[in-house]
């Protein structure tokens, strides 16, 4: 018995083996591509976006929060034309700007994704916080998916819900998709 138990056990030892460990650093994403806007860049569609975050949320009552990792997800959904991501700004719970993610605006291509992240120890947009997202496209292009996830698995107990952003504005005024 105990050799049919060792045979059976080895070929599971091995595939845990091969299996990356939860602290391993994913693959860097592919640099963006930075672009230059000036009067000549033709605008045919974009929008300006609402995405809430939480980087705190109240456990018990409201003297005692939990902090939590929130990434910020936008998400090219055409499938043959970039859009260009052309601000990604963090507020606080008091509408004052905390951080500018993006100094340049930067080229999406189509399907492709990149991500914005508050870091758990990072109070600064409280309870209430929010990033703006611009975007704009020189064709017509389908709508972008821009949501937030977040996150904590302290200790024993994991928290993690989403949130989708709302668009507040089109660009130019008047047209959309």
């Amino acid at each position: 018995m105990k050799s049919f138990f060792f045979a059976r056990c080895v070929p599971l030892v091995l595939l845990l083996s091969a299996c990356t460990p939860p602290h391993a650093t994913p693959p860097a994403s592919p640099p963006l591509k930075v672009v230059t806007l000036d009067q000549t860049t033709k605008i045919v569609t974009g929008q300006t976006i609402y995405v809430p975050i939480y980087s705190q949320i109240y456990m018990w009552d409201q003297h005692r929060t939990m902090d939590l990792t929130a990434t910020l997800s936008i998400r090219n959904t055409d499938l043959t034309h970039p859009i260009i991501v052309a601000a990604v700004n963090y507020y606080d719970s008091r509408g004052q700007q905390v951080r500018k993610y993006l100094e340049q605006p930067v080229e999406l291509g189509p399907l492709s994704s990149t991500n914005f992240v508050v870091d758990q120890q990072d109070s600064s947009g409280g309870a209430g916080s929010a990033f703006i997202v611009e975007w704009i496209a020189q064709k017509q292009v389908t709508n972008p998916v821009v949501e937030s996830v977040m996150i904590n698995t302290s200790g024993n107990q994991g928290l993690s819900f989403m949130s989708q952003g709302r668009v507040i504005k089109q660009h130019p005024p008047g047209k959309g998709t």
